[in-house]
């Protein structure tokens, strides 16, 4: 059985569901802001909250799901990730980049996975502006956009599977 009346849905608890965990608890012991810094603390320090680990799984789910690296940066800043940490979580790889570029790019049926043939040049201008809108390179889209399905199939098998 869930602890606290969570939900198990295969994930961790998210933000609500911890918030009603301590509510829970304050309602039934009374306590100071010192101490729940402590426990807070005490949590971080055990490894249970880690901000490292956090931004490094989020970061590489977001690019499997087509998100660019500005893109994942944002979204970690938006959850207090920054510093080493963010840095860590990002390498700078143009590579990856590219495979984060196609999984967009087939998730929105556009450049390789487009279902007809080559674009007329404003299709291909909607592409190219979608993919910056994302927050693609201007490079980096165009060459996720130029490449034959095929090889842009493989790449993101090779993505998945962890290699490049």
């Amino acid at each position: 059985m869930p602890c606290c009346g969570m939900a198990r849905s295969g994930q961790g608890p998210d933000s609500a569901d911890l918030q009603q965990a301590a509510l829970a608890h304050l309602a039934r012991y009374a306590t100071t802001r010192a101490t729940a810094r402590a426990i807070v603390g005490r949590l971080a320090e055990s490894g249970l909250v880690n901000d490292a680990a956090f931004a490094e799984a989020r970061a590489r789910r977001l690019a499997r799901s087509g998100s660019s690296r500005r893109s994942i940066t944002a979204h970690l800043l938006r959850h207090g990730v920054g510093g080493t940490d963010l840095a860590a979580a990002l390498p700078d790889d143009p590579a990856a980049e590219l495979t984060a570029a196609l999984a967009l790019a087939r998730k929105r049926h556009i450049g390789p996975f487009r279902a007809s043939g080559p674009p007329e040049a404003d299709a291909r201008r909607r592409e190219l502006a979608a993919l910056a809108r994302a927050g693609y390179p201007a490079a980096i889209a165009r060459r996720a956009l130029a490449m034959p399905r095929a090889e842009a199939e493989t790449r993101l098998l090779g993505g998945r599977q962890g290699t490049d």
